[in-house]
């Protein structure tokens, strides 16, 4: 009964958060879908440590995203990579850059448009917690579309 209320709970939150479109059950709980709507959004895509390969929940996250924005049209996509404190300074950079340009092939090999891109990379600036600890969710690439009806 416990776990009954707990799933209702979850769908519940997530109904109200406008997040219906969850297509309950899946794999990871955290993988959150956009809205078929036309609208502006963004999404985060996270990397394994020291690597800008795409996980198979961040394929499935941009494969999901792209086809339900296929009937709008996107005007600008913005793409910053970022990076943990492990490493230096320039490594993390360059890993960062790495991760945006991976998240932006893939983008693209989706079906949006490669004029509108725009790469960012912030390294590791700001990625140790208030207690000095390394912060392992700086280890993503976060997407922004602005989108247009299409």
């Amino acid at each position: 009964m416990r776990k009954l209320v707990t799933t209702m709970a979850l769908i519940g939150a997530a109904a109200s958060a406008g997040c219906a479109n969850l297509g309950w059950p899946r794999d990871r709980a955290d993988l959150v879908v956009p809205t078929a709507t036309c609208t502006d959004t963004d999404f985060i895509i996270y990397f394994n440590e020291g690597s800008d390969r795409l996980t198979q929940p961040a394929m499935q996250l941009i494969r999901e995203t792209t086809r339900n924005l296929k009937t709008c049209r996107i005007t600008r996509a913005r793409v910053v990579g970022l990076a943990d404190a492990t490493g230096a300074p320039q490594a993390n950079l360059t890993l960062s850059q790495r991760r945006a340009l991976r998240a932006a092939e893939a983008l693209r090999a989706e079906g949006v448009p490669a004029p509108s891109f725009e790469i960012d990379a912030g390294g590791a600036a700001g990625a140790l917690t208030a207690d000095g600890r390394d912060d392992p969710v700086r280890r993503r690439a976060v997407v922004f579309l602005s989108v247009a009806p299409g």
